[in-house]
């Protein structure tokens, strides 16, 4: 017999061989097959497993739920929870580009300048943002090459885009070699948007790196608007500056 469950939480590849195995170690059963992108996992078993056998089987950073049968007012249902849940992962995300820019304010607040502004804006992006990169090391360069190119070709680049971002953030409020840290922008930004876009074309289901491991991100339009905004940003700043 074959049961269909809903397990949440995986975010990459790695997750999903993890899920898998855990699963095959219960008693009972014989095969177990994952689709990532709708996180829908079958299970083949020889007799009936309860669904708390198969939940302790689970780390708790996994999820299961039976999966109900679908219908139309079901599937809009489910189109509403999943448009909240999304928005509810990334209100982290949100949060701390509020408090970016409301610390940009404060310290331009006496004289009000776009160029000094933006420049603020990008120094405590990357700060911060490196920040959160460099509270879990280890994990974040394996979660930044699903989706990063260069980071897929060259691994050790995954370890020092943390710091690449934090030297970036130094000289954006420093005001040291501004010309060379908005090219190095343009470029480190480009190749990551490149991913994220394919990812997101792909409808692949990973988790973000953005803001490292430590927060629980999916990869979602927000990633692409987000290195967007840093792009244009550096394109205007480099424009003003040679012309």
């Amino acid at each position: 017999m074959t049961h269909t469950y809903i397990v949440t939480g995986m975010t990459c590849n790695g997750c999903k061989t993890s899920v898998e195995n855990y699963l095959r170690s219960i008693e009972h059963v014989n095969e177990v097959s994952i689709n990532l992108e709708t996180s829908e996992v079958n299970i083949s078993m020889s007799h009936s497993i309860s669904k708390e056998i198969l939940k302790q089987a689970l780390p708790s950073k996994y999820s299961l739920y039976e999966k109900e049968k679908s219908n139309v007012f079901t599937n809009i249902s489910e189109e509403k929870m999943e448009e909240k849940s999304e928005l509810k992962q990334l209100f982290p995300l949100f949060l701390i580009f509020g408090y970016i820019l409301v610390g940009v304010f404060l310290m331009n607040y006496n004289a009000l300048n776009l160029e000094s502004f933006m420049l603020d804006f990008m120094g405590l992006f990357y700060i911060t943002f490196s920040f959160f990169k460099l509270l879990d090391l280890k994990g974040f360069p394996e979660s930044f090459k699903m989706y990063d190119p260069l980071a897929k070709v060259f691994p050790v680049y995954g370890w020092v885009y943390p710091f690449i971002e934090l030297s970036l953030g130094v000289m954006f409020l420093m005001r040291i070699e501004i010309p060379i840290a908005l090219v190095v922008t343009l470029i480190v930004l480009g190749i990551t948007t490149i991913g994220v876009i394919k990812t997101l074309l792909d409808k692949k289901s990973i988790q973000c790196a953005c803001l490292g491991t430590a927060l629980k991100l999916p990869m979602t339009k927000a990633t692409f608007i987000e290195n967007s905004i840093m792009i244009i940003m550096a394109i205007i700043m480099l424009l003003q500056t040679y012309n």
